[in-house]
């Protein structure tokens, strides 16, 4: 499934034009983003919860030449779903 494969599926569901529907999901990933950059949680109960973590700069090895990089320290973003997203899944 992709974006617009999900904008289609709200507004049909919602009884929406795509245009709106499309809106309504940019409005919802914004949040999220807005949210995630400001370091807070995002809890959606019975899906899950988007989160960031820190990962620590580390020291690599470029695999075509063995030469050494330094890997810099990232913020990633982890989702771990919830009891309700799981058990429709299993």
């Amino acid at each position: 499934m992709n974006k617009q494969d999900l904008i289609t599926i709200v507004a049909e569901a919602g009884d929406l034009p795509k245009a709106k529907a499309g809106d309504v999901l940019d409005a919802v990933f914004e949040a999220i983003t807005k949210s995630l950059r400001k370091k807070q949680d995002v809890r959606l109960v019975g899906f899950g919860t988007f989160s960031t973590s820190k990962r620590k700069a580390a020291t690599g090895r470029n695999p075509r030449t063995g030469e050494e990089i330094e890997i810099p320290a990232t913020t990633t973003v982890r989702f771990k779903a919830g009891k309700g997203l799981k058990d429709a899944v299993n």
